[in-house]
């Protein structure tokens, strides 16, 4: 069957969101799409709930706390992923990982973000994403294949409809908003998560692939963790914007930005986007204010571009931290449900010790197996060489 895409954007389906938004917000779509003014804020750093009128939510974008059973979970998954980030580091020093991009200090970003999507929805992570694509449920030890230096990322993106991890910059954003189309046009009810860094703002794919989602009007969350370097480069250097946030309102969607490290926050933001991208409002572009509080990866020395007293500043705002504070004085989180907690974080770093500690079997032929689907003549030649290597070496043993 062939499908044949209707690639017009008539100046009726501009009137009728905008009408739309004002009868679901009662404000124009102008002010639909603009930002709050300040980040949307649940929970102060210390861990005490802020008021609605200190939230800054302006008329439209107000946020109901999510459920004591949300917040309990998502609190379990950021334990978890903390955990991961230490267990990880750990594994790179004593050689049994390649290389990995720690997420320690934005695991509440990650976790927001796989949370917020339903069974069907499809998610799309960066390289540092490790914890939400777990979080989506993804095997632990299968995630990290790809940090250990293996040929592949390590899962059927398919099993669990998350994409695989991208090491180079922006490249998952035009996958999402390929995915989205493709959905749209099959008619089916899906959302897509598409996660970056602010480094990928600054590239060529990121314009891409926000303009195709808007003018196609595409189910498509772009979420910006905004950790304040792209490796050693510093926000500052890449965009004099008042927030990435508005840079949406340049593709005609709606933007808002987030603490990062405020999970309750997070959540609130996320679930409302998901839920507005569901019901056809569009693709929407969420910033998170967050901090990688490591090196971008073990092979960086980020003392060369930061100073200790803006690492220390972030400390104080530690996620985990916060979101432990608020559960307790909240009356949810007690020392049986921390030991439970704890206990089965140390179990998936001992999943993670024991998989990774394993030795993999080498099979050199795959390097000419999955090049082409139909094999070319030079890789068939260069296959049938190496395999007549290898059977020599292995009579002459």
């Amino acid at each position: 069957m062939t499908i044949h895409a209707d690639h017009s954007a008539p100046e009726t389906a501009v009137e009728d969101h905008a009408a739309d938004v004002r009868t679901k917000f009662g404000i124009s779509v102008e002010d639909y799409m603009l930002p709050a003014r300040h980040q949307i804020q649940m929970v102060n750093p210390d861990g005490t709930l802020r008021s609605h009128d200190e939230q800054g939510t302006e008329p439209g974008h107000e946020y109901p706390t999510p459920s004591d059973g949300k917040l309990m979970a998502a609190y379990e998954q950021l334990v978890v992923g903390r955990r991961v980030n230490d267990q990880n580091s750990a594994l790179v020093r004593q050689g049994r990982m390649a290389v990995y991009p720690s997420s320690h200090g934005q695991e509440a970003c990650q976790v927001a973000a796989a949370m917020c999507l339903s069974e069907g929805d499809w998610l799309f992570p960066t390289y540092r994403d490790a914890v939400a694509v777990m979080t989506r449920g993804v095997d632990p030890v299968e995630v990290m294949t790809i940090f250990r230096g293996d040929w592949h990322g390590g899962y059927d993106p398919t099993e669990h409809n998350v994409g695989i991890q991208c090491t180079p910059l922006t490249t998952q954003l035009l996958h999402a908003v390929g995915v989205a189309h493709a959905a749209k046009l099959r008619g089916e009810n899906t959302v897509v998560m598409a996660m970056c860094g602010d480094g990928a703002t600054s590239e060529g794919d990121f314009h891409e692939a926000l303009n195709f989602a808007a003018v196609f009007h595409l189910p498509v969350i772009f979420f910006v963790q905004n950790n304040k370097y792209a490796i050693s480069v510093p926000l500052s250097h890449q965009s004099v914007a008042p927030s990435l946030a508005h840079k949406a309102v340049g593709y005609g969607m709606a933007g808002e930005r987030v603490d990062g490290n405020d999970l309750v926050a997070l959540l609130a933001v996320m679930d409302r986007a998901v839920k507005l991208a569901r019901e056809g409002s569009g693709p929407l572009l969420i910033e998170a204010h967050t901090y990688r509080m490591q090196a971008h990866t073990n092979a960086d020395d980020a003392t060369r571009y930061r100073p200790d007293s803006e690492v220390a500043e972030w400390q104080a705002k530690d996620p985990l931290a916060r979101m432990k504070s608020y559960l307790t004085d909240k009356g949810l989180l007690d020392d049986a449900a921390s030991e439970r907690i704890a206990s089965r974080a140390e179990a998936v770093a001992t999943q993670l010790r024991e998989g990774l500690g394993e030795d993999v079997p080498v099979q050199p032929l795959d390097l000419f197996k999955y090049v082409f689907a139909k094999q070319t003549p030079q890789l068939k030649e260069q296959s049938e060489l190496l395999a007549s290597e290898l059977a020599r070496e292995e009579s002459a043993k």
